[in-house]
């Protein structure tokens, strides 16, 4: 099978270059840095010429407007490579009769439940991150494609800009440091979304057309998880917990968007790790690359 995957150049897309290398399947990475094929998702035309050229049967979609608080006075980019990209790339499958596989987010929730997100609740996201995502949700849908809408949240890695690695920086220049604790919910490994994704093309379920929930096992907040990514660097600032209110922001967040993932589980037979074992293997890689 060929697929084509975008954003190759963010945290997930490098994520997917590792499941290439072991896969029986051919990839062709795609992004707008130096050193990927490019190709243009805002431009229908230009990725059917891709999808023709390569003979695509799946997309893999890792690209996407991620920035939170400058979307709030950038809707139109939001909305374009959210949106809009989104939707080109689902009406290209459906015209080659092609899966799409697409991230989304937990910011599609209000956040205002204490109970863990299921994917059948109603949407309402409080900001224009959350609305655009859930607006490209909705795009794939009603083109007709084969899809699989994946929502996670809290994503980190080794590569890019994260909260892990603003956490170390931070936790090693500072005596002492606040953080949130009023907004709860789980981290995500990267490498472990890449990997059952890579599981369920690998193991050709790609027809399970739906949205599902995938995020690291377990609950912590913000104050919880920058205390987890201290002491696992090593580091010894002193982290003082605070609210939300003491940060003002363009956007309000949700304050509990914890997700529920027993039907990725039980859909596609996946264990998914604890968010703490997780973050324990981040931060051995990032020790190692420097």
């Amino acid at each position: 099978m060929n697929i084509l995957v975008t954003g190759a150049n963010g945290q997930l897309g490098h994520e997917m270059q590792k499941v290439a290398k072991n896969s029986v399947n051919n990839f062709v990475f795609t992004d707008v840095a130096e050193g990927y094929e490019k190709l243009d998702i805002t431009n229908l035309d230009v990725i059917r010429k891709m999808v023709k050229d390569n003979d695509i049967q799946l997309v893999v979609n890792c690209a996407a407007y991620t920035n939170v608080d400058k979307a709030e006075s950038d809707y139109a980019m939001s909305n374009l490579l959210n949106n809009i990209a989104a939707g080109n790339l689902a009406q290209v499958m459906k015209e080659v009769d092609g899966t799409l596989i697409h991230i989304s987010t937990d910011y599609v929730f209000q956040g205002d439940k204490n109970i863990p997100c299921k994917e059948d609740w109603e949407t309402n996201p409080l900001g224009v991150y959350g609305k655009t995502k859930l607006a490209g949700e909705q795009s794939i849908i009603a083109t007709g494609c084969k899809y699989i809408i994946i929502r996670t949240a809290w994503l980190y890695s080794q590569w890019g800009k994260n909260f892990v690695k603003t956490m170390q920086g931070l936790t090693a220049s500072h005596d002492t440091l606040k953080v949130v604790f009023d907004q709860v919910g789980t981290p995500t490994y990267a490498g472990d979304l890449a990997a059952v994704i890579g599981h369920i093309i690998e193991t050709n379920q790609i027809d399970k057309t739906g949205i599902y929930h995938f995020s690291n096992e377990g609950v912590c907040s913000w104050f919880d998880f920058a205390k987890a990514i201290c002491e696992l660097s090593g580091n010894s600032c002193d982290i003082q917990s605070c609210y939300s209110e003491e940060f003002p922001s363009p956007v309000k967040r949700p304050h509990f968007s914890v997700l529920d993932k027993s039907k990725i589980k039980t859909t596609f037979g996946w264990k998914i790790p604890y968010w703490t074992d997780s973050l324990k293997k981040c931060i051995e890689e990032l020790k190692n690359t420097k």
